[in-house]
């Protein structure tokens, strides 16, 4: 694939303070070398037997938190942090993190929301710059600070061959782009991406889970992605990561290119 053939715009922007929770719509983000989206899945609710050092924080699984893989449920609830008052609203409520009454709030609300009892309510934890709780962090710091990108045509192939529509959101990415060919970006790793100023090294193709499954508005699992991922193409994968090489201000409308 040359460059020329790969011109395309950022569609949007995103990113997800609390892992397995609502997305949130960025009308710019400032990426720096060596770091992920700023807030990006910097908190989480662990499952209520699952250790957690907060002094010693290690990576872990994903499966250690309550997400969407095993908790379709969590569509349901609208949710968004206020960084500057460290606030996670969950629906018409406010929690303050920085209190205790406020964190256990926040931790029954969930548990409520999924139907848990007293003694498995979850826990939640707090992340940093530098350690996030992403899908691959487990793979090493490189990963765990990388930034997702959906190539929307490959989104719109996808739904061409099931037949229905699929929601871009189901891919819970940081930046999605169009005017690309379908699929042209599961060719790039190791190749470099200009997105506006910035510029990332392709580290891996994204292979899928049941997350995606999860339809982002209903919370019904009604179409399962990479079952049809692999019969289409013989393969789970949809979207990149991508390390920042390069730093700078990403808006909606830049160019993506590869270098």
């Amino acid at each position: 694939m040359s460059a020329a053939e790969l011109a395309g715009r950022v569609s949007a922007l995103y990113r997800y303070p609390v892992k397995g929770l609502s997305p949130e719509p960025l009308e710019a983000v400032t990426l720096t070398a060596g770091a992920g989206v700023p807030l990006d899945r910097s908190l989480g609710f662990l499952r209520h037997d699952t250790p957690y050092d907060a002094d010693r924080p290690q990576a872990m699984p994903k499966t250690c938190f309550h997400m969407l893989a095993r908790d379709g449920d969590l569509v349901g609830l609208a949710t968004r942090y206020d960084a500057e008052t460290d606030t996670l609203a969950i629906g018409a409520a406010r929690y303050p993190l920085a209190t205790a009454a406020g964190q256990a709030g926040a931790e029954a609300a969930i548990g409520a929301a999924l139907g848990l009892g007293a003694e498995e309510r979850p826990r939640l934890v707090r992340g940093s710059a530098r350690h996030r709780f992403t899908d691959v962090s487990v793979v090493s710091e490189t990963f765990m600070q990388a930034v997702s990108l959906i190539n929307l045509a490959s989104v719109n192939d996808l739904a061409a061959r099931v037949g229905q529509p699929v929601d871009p959101l189901r891919f819970r990415a940081n930046i999605y782009f169009d005017g690309w060919p379908a699929w042209s970006e599961l060719e790039l790793v190791e190749r470099t991406v200009a997105v506006g100023p910035v510029r990332l090294k392709v580290l891996l193709r994204t292979k899928r889970c049941a997350a995606t499954t999860v339809n982002p508005a209903t919370g019904a699992r009604d179409v399962f992605v990479p079952r049809h991922l692999q019969e289409a193409f013989g393969h789970a994968d949809c979207g990149i990561y991508g390390e920042v090489t390069t730093g700078g201000t990403i808006t909606p409308g830049d160019p993506i290119t590869l270098q």
